[in-house]
């Protein structure tokens, strides 16, 4: 998605990108996600191929958006110290603590590079189990793999939020904004056709641009069943104050 693009093609990738191996059913599905995204409408790009096993499709998925996550953090990452960027926030209101329930069991603040550091080890620590993401062939995915890849996307958003407020400017100059508008979007409308974020609290740091960028689908490819315009929405101002009121759980 980044070819060609000023300030991109030398972008270095935050965390190796993970690949899928060649000839498995999952580089195929892969493959198949990459096309769609070709043809510009990203409601059909993430819905589930006819025929297709969800947990499959959630799983190819889940690699695709860590590598474009870190892809897009690398481009500023050199700007996402710890001296600019001391808390891992989305501006004034929205703190993010990190815990891992393992050797991190009790929420702590940290620093936004930190933050990140963590949260990608953690991600490329569970896309590495072969308990929960398996890659041979006939070996089941774990009950609860839905919840723990909410649990990933909903972590995740946070580095798309602490972007938008904190870098947003410097993505601007490198020439990225497009790019990282283009993820973004492709990011929240698979969030909401596999309901990935079921907490729409969650969503409040950025609910004003996201129903921005949808709109404009609607704009362009007019309303379907499913469309932006039926995707569920934060709850109102007061809402969104409480929660900002204290740093946000792990």
């Amino acid at each position: 998605m980044f070819k060609g693009f000023p300030g991109l093609d030398k972008a270095r990738t935050f965390r190796p990108k993970r690949n899928h191996r060649v000839g498995t059913k999952r580089y195929e599905l892969h493959k198949y996600a990459q096309a769609t995204l070709g043809t510009g409408n990203l409601h059909e790009a993430v819905t589930l191929p006819e025929g297709e096993d969800q947990h499959e499709w959630l799983a190819v998925n889940t690699v695709d958006f860590f590598n474009e996550i870190n892809l897009l953090y690398g481009v500023i990452a050199e700007f996402c110290t710890e001296a600019a960027c001391p808390v891992m926030c989305a501006g004034p209101k929205y703190e993010y603590m990190w815990a891992d329930g393992l050797t991190v069991k009790k929420p702590m603040a940290v620093s936004a590079p930190r933050y990140v550091d963590f949260l990608m080890t953690w991600v490329q620590n569970q896309l590495d189990d072969e308990k929960l993401f398996p890659t041979q062939i006939g070996v089941p995915f774990p009950p609860d793999f839905v919840e723990r890849v909410q649990n990933i996307f909903k972590r995740l958003f946070r580095v798309y939020a602490h972007i938008y407020y904190c870098h947003f400017d410097k993505m601007h100059e490198l020439g990225a904004e497009p790019h990282l508008n283009t993820c973004f979007k492709h990011y929240m409308y698979f969030v909401y056709e596999f309901n990935l974020i079921p907490k729409r609290e969650e969503l409040a740091p950025l609910q004003e641009l996201i129903d921005k960028l949808l709109e404009r689908d609607v704009e362009a490819f007019g309303q379907r069943e499913g469309g932006p315009a039926n995707f569920p929405h934060c709850g109102d101002a007061s809402d969104r104050g409480s929660m900002a009121q204290s740093p946000t759980a792990p």
